[in-house]
């Protein structure tokens, strides 16, 4: 996390299996991740369902290619992170959230405490 609050990711070490950042936006726990696509860009998302964040299990695990959603078992590939809006998807991070200047993608921080909401009731500890 940088001064400011923004989420800071070393581009360096993100392979094809997703990896998992913490984020804490004013008392509420998030988190999230970020994967190599097949076409080599590196993309990111919440680590929760734009459908089942409410659950409080909305959140991914992998398997293979795989990202699979703990409460209703959606499976959704890595190459359509960040890419597929709406839907039992995770929530994509999009470039007008966040920079990449080569060995760092940071997610401003107005993006995550906007984001508060779809935590408030997620279980994953």
């Amino acid at each position: 996390v940088t001064p400011s609050g923004d989420l800071k990711i070393p581009k360096k070490g993100i392979g094809s299996t997703a990896v998992f950042f913490p984020y804490n936006a004013g008392g509420v726990a998030m988190e999230v991740f970020a994967v190599k696509a097949p076409d080599g860009t590196i993309r990111t998302a919440l680590n929760t369902c734009q459908v089942c964040y409410s659950s409080g299990r909305g959140y991914y695990t992998q398997q293979g290619d795989l990202l699979v959603c703990n409460n209703c078992g959606n499976m959704f590939r890595v190459s359509q992170v960040e890419l597929v809006k709406g839907g039992c998807n995770p929530v994509p991070i999009t470039r007008e959230w966040k920079k990449d200047d080569g060995q760092f993608i940071v997610i401003s921080r107005d993006f995550l405490a906007r984001a508060k909401p779809l935590f408030a009731n997620w279980k994953k500890r």
